[in-house]
């Protein structure tokens, strides 16, 4: 039982790391990456649909995203969902292809967009926080109903810090490379 408690703690944060990962590929360094348009949904026929799964996503230059739809005629509803989605982006549509240009970003936008990645590693933090204090939680309990003693409940509760340590510290590596790549020009 307590194995399973360390190990379902261990996948629980990094699900949490790799859930803050994607969460930061969405936000846009100046560089072209389909992953920006992650967010993006299209009213397909009545459904809000992702984007990926209407059209084909690319990045033929560093600023520069094609979108090539599966279905031509959702041309205009593509052109509205990026532009609902405000992720300062416009399209140009030729009737056949979407083209995007990416922006250099501005000083003012790349100190926005650190503050944004240093938020969001805040909040994958504090969900490691909350993994390590359901997993102790789980522990007193197991040793209150006399199922470990206090030497493991102790010796097990160290492995849990140990891991949530070593997921914080991946989490701030994760924010530290993505702020380098937002204020490199």
């Amino acid at each position: 039982m307590t194995t399973e408690i360390i190990q379902n703690t261990k996948d629980r944060m990094d699900k949490a790391a790799d859930a803050l990962t994607k969460e930061l590929g969405t936000i846009r360094a100046g560089r072209a990456n389909p992953a920006i348009l992650d967010r993006v949904t299209v009213n397909y026929y009545g459904e809000d649909t992702p984007l990926n799964q209407l059209a084909g996503i690319a990045a033929p230059e560093a600023r520069l995203l094609t979108i090539q739809p599966y279905d031509k005629s959702i041309l205009g509803d593509i052109e509205k969902g990026i532009l609902i989605a405000d992720l300062g982006l416009t399209p140009n549509n030729d009737g056949d292809i979407i083209r995007i240009s990416i922006p250099l970003l501005t000083e003012e936008r790349r100190k926005e967009l650190v503050k944004q990645v240093k938020r969001s590693g805040e909040d994958g933090k504090v969900a490691v926080r909350n993994i390590r204090r359901d997993a102790n939680e789980s522990l007193k309990k197991a040793e209150k109903d006399s199922v470990i003693t206090e030497d493991e409940h102790r010796r097990f509760s160290d492995q849990v810090q140990k891991n949530t340590d070593e997921t914080i510290t991946k989490i701030e590596a994760i924010c530290s490379n993505k702020e380098k790549e937002i204020m490199e020009v």
